[in-house]
């Protein structure tokens, strides 16, 4: 269980920066415009439905509406708006980082690859720069003496 964690972490530190430019650019082009349609909706004291619709698509279109929901009138509905976009927008960042973290700790290693031993145990038999090519710096020498013989587990296609 702490393989995944661990992932998830990892992942998580990468995406960071991804997941606050997309939130960025959501609140800018579609929280402050609906706010503002709300706020104009809501103006007789109880919501209406067509007056909300009728705003909120010109509000989007123009991009004076983020310095228009900045204003004293407006300040109060978008942070509003924007808390509940937040929370539902880190709701939907932790599902996708639930789902995206592996299944077991063998997850995204490359077949072929060294990754199987640890600290150069695996340069004991095999050499880094130069022989056979097993996997990325990774070479069965010839210059060994005893037995080289390879166990080729796969297939070579010829197109």
């Amino acid at each position: 269980m702490g393989y995944k964690m661990n992932k998830v972490g990892k992942n998580f530190r990468k995406n960071l920066i991804i997941f606050i430019i997309v939130w960025c650019i959501l609140t800018i082009l579609f929280v402050a415009p609906i706010s503002l349609a709300i706020k104009q909706a809501t103006e007789n004291g109880v919501f209406d439905m067509p007056i909300f619709i009728e705003n909120v698509v010109p509000a989007i279109s123009s991009f004076n509406s983020i310095f228009k929901v900045l204003s004293s009138e407006y300040i109060g509905t978008f942070f509003n708006t924007s808390l509940f976009f937040t929370a539902g927008f880190a709701i939907v960042v932790v599902i996708g980082l639930a789902k995206s973290a592996p299944k077991n700790e063998y997850s995204d290693i490359e077949h072929g690859s060294s990754d199987w031993s640890e600290n150069g145990q695996q340069y004991r038999i095999l050499n880094k720069n130069k022989g056979i090519i097993l996997a990325q710096k990774n070479y069965l020498p010839v210059e060994k003496r005893g037995n080289i013989n390879v166990l080729v587990v796969g297939r070579f296609r010829f197109w």
